[in-house]
């Protein structure tokens, strides 16, 4: 079984060893021009996601721990990416994979678990995938990877070129080297404590700024303290907002916390697009709307500085919901209020606030 697990991370390691650094890209913004905002391009690991850092932590966790050997069945429970990314480790390793879902799940991303060999396994609402993933563990003597406890643990928060160092080391030779604010999203919580530990073991005075969706209990529980609250309402974004509060979310990592309508990340997405020519999910959608406040924040008090926020995965995921304006206005209503407070693709700042 030895054998087996060493040629496992090997293989791991190797396609590691072939993938390059994700793209740190520059927004054009001349409204505000003491601030600077980027976008950590994670869509273009090879499953097109954050996730694929994630999934390879987890593989390398539950490898390294015994959890996995050559004939066990790996189980998660996922809306998505995570699953894209863990299907795609598990056929590299030889591993059948079946992802616990919502029947919500974007088309596209069903398709692109089933396309690299992966299973999917269907529940109603988004707060059953747990126990319906622990269930069939049970049954199939599996392994549950469980994203949402092991995120926080499964990676190397120091350094060993995760997400955090990445980004740092990138913006090194930046106008403003040292990020005033950091913005991301939480899913399960593993992204955000990565970059909160990495910031203050690096000592840097960089702030992390987490945004949270509509029909997310992270916000509320961030402000209140309370680790008990849960929700019957799943997220809309997909990847992002959780009905309950995930074990591997960490408050304590975190500076700041900001509500963002899904309408106004559906309004960030579009706008992205006009600016850049390029699509991308809805949780970028969220993590933009953030930078952009805290940039016009910054602009109304005459700061200079930059912001880093990350585009998590492409759009050509979501092409039949959130880039699709009768599914918009079908699920989330008109976004125009929100469209208007988004500066003009050019020189102009925000026009509605």
């Amino acid at each position: 079984m030895r054998h087996w697990v060493n040629e496992a991370i090997r293989k791991i390691d190797a396609d590691f060893q072939r993938s390059a650094d994700t793209h740190l890209i520059k927004l054009p913004l001349p409204c505000y021009p003491g601030v600077d905002i980027y976008l950590k391009d994670e869509s273009t690991h090879p499953t097109g996601s954050l996730k694929h850092r994630l999934a390879r932590s987890l593989f390398l966790y539950g490898l390294c721990n015994g959890h996995i050997n050559e004939d066990t069945p790996i189980i998660e429970a996922s809306s998505g990416s995570t699953a894209i990314s863990e299907a795609y480790f598990a056929r590299l390793v030889g591993l059948p994979f079946i992802a616990v879902m919502p029947k919500s799940t974007a088309k596209g991303k069903i398709e692109q678990v089933e396309f690299y060999g992966g299973r999917c396994h269907f529940v109603e609402r988004s707060d059953q995938i747990y126990a319906e993933a622990e269930r069939l563990t049970k049954e199939m003597n599996g392994h549950y990877m469980d994203q949402f406890t092991y995120a926080e643990r499964a990676t190397d928060w120091r350094g060993n070129n995760n997400i955090a160092d990445s980004t740092f080391k990138q913006m090194e030779h930046e106008r403003f080297p040292l990020p005033r604010y950091v913005v991301m999203s939480a899913g399960t919580g593993g992204t955000s404590a990565t970059l909160g530990r990495y910031i203050r073991y690096r000592r840097f005075n960089t702030e992390l700024v987490i945004v949270d969706p509509e029909n997310s209990v992270f916000y509320e529980s961030y402000m209140t303290g309370d680790k008990t609250l849960t929700s019957n309402c799943g997220s809309r974004i997909e990847g992002i907002g959780r009905p309950r509060v995930e074990p591997s979310f960490t408050p304590g990592v975190i500076d700041r916390m900001i509500q963002v309508p899904d309408g106004a990340s559906m309004a960030a997405l579009r706008w992205l697009e006009k600016l850049t020519g390029r699509k991308a999910g809805g949780s970028t959608g969220t993590n933009l709307w953030g930078a952009l406040q805290l940039a016009k924040e910054m602009h109304e008090h005459e700061d200079q500085g930059s912001i880093v926020t990350v585009l998590c995965d492409t759009g050509e995921r979501y092409l039949h919901t959130y880039h699709n304006d009768a599914w918009v206005n079908e699920k989330l209503g008109d976004i125009t209020k929100w469209q208007t407070q988004l500066p003009i693709t050019g020189s102009d700042p925000f026009l509605g606030v």
